[in-house]
C-alpha cells in the first residue's frame, strides 16, 4: 500500500467509541493489514504525560483556553511521533479522539474562542487529517452514566456537569452536520454488536480500500 489510510472517533463520554475501535482493528487485521490503534489526549510518550495532566483534577483546573493549548501540544507530538510515521509506511490508524474533540469539548461545551481553535489546527495539524470521522451520539445522560461506572474512570470531564455534555453532544452533531463528507454520525445506543453494524455502515466508500474485513 502507498499510503495509510486514517479514521477518527469522536463522541462524548461513554459512547462506546473503544469498544468499536478494538472491533475494528480486529477485523482490519484479520484481513491483513497493520493496524495503528491510538488515543487522544496521548497516543506518543510526551502526549501520554499530557494526558494525564489534562485529564485528572478538579473540573476547574484548567480553563478552556489553557485545555486547548495543552491539548494540541499533546497532539503535535502525537502527529510527530506516531500518527505521520504510520501513515507513511501504509498502516491504518484507528484514533480515540482527534481535533474535533477539541473543538467540541474545549470549544462548543468550554467556550473557548472557536477562532483560536481553527488558528491552532491549521498550523499543527498540515497534512494529518482522517480521511473518515465516525461520531458517536449518545443520551448524555446514559453516556455519563456508563463512563461513571468504570472502575479506572478519568473522572475530570464527567464532572463538569450534565449541561456541560448536552452542548458538547451539540457540538459533536454541528461539526458531522458542517463536514458530511468526511463525517458520519452513529447512533451509540444499544448492544455492541448493534453499534458495531452501524460503524461498518459509516465506512461506507472505503471498504474498497479497506478490503473486505468479514
Amino acid at each position: 500500500m502507498s499510503g495509510g489510510l486514517f479514521i477518527s472517533f469522536e463522541g462524548g463520554e461513554g459512547v462506546g467509541k473503544s469498544t468499536q475501535v478494538r472491533r475494528l482493528a480486529a477485523r482490519l487485521q484479520a484481513a491483513g493489514h497493520e493496524v495503528v490503534v491510538t488515543r487522544e489526549p496521548g497516543g506518543s510518550p510526551g502526549a501520554e504525560a499530557i494526558r494525564n495532566l489534562v485529564l485528572n483534577g478538579s473540573a476547574d483546573r484548567w480553563s478552556p483556553v489553557t485545555e486547548t493549548l495543552l491539548m494540541y501540544a499533546s497532539r503535535r507530538d502525537h502527529i510527530e511521533r506516531t500518527l505521520r510515521p504510520a501513515l507513511a509506511r501504509g498502516a491504518m490508524v484507528l484514533c480515540d479522539r482527534y481535533a474535533d474533540s477539541t473543538r467540541a469539548y474545549q470549544g462548543a461545551a468550554g467556550g473557548a474562542d472557536p477562532g483560536l481553535i481553527s488558528a491552532l489546527e491549521a498550523f499543527i495539524l498540515e497534512e494529518v487529517r482522517p480521511v473518515r470521522t465516525l461520531v458517536f451520539d449518545l443520551d448524555p445522560e446514559l453516556g455519563l452514566a456508563r463512563a461513571l461506572g468504570r472502575p479506572d474512570a478519568e473522572a475530570r470531564f464527567e464532572s463538569k456537569g450534565l449541561d456541560f455534555h448536552r452542548r458538547l453532544r451539540e457540538g459533536f452533531l454541528a461539526i458531522a452536520r458542517a463536514e458530511p463528507g468526511r463525517c458520519r454520525i452513529v447512533d451509540a445506543s444499544g448492544d455492541p454488536d448493534a453499534v458495531e453494524a452501524r460503524v461498518l455502515t459509516g465506512l461506507d466508500g472505503l471498504f474498497p480500500r479497506l478490503g473486505a474485513a468479514g
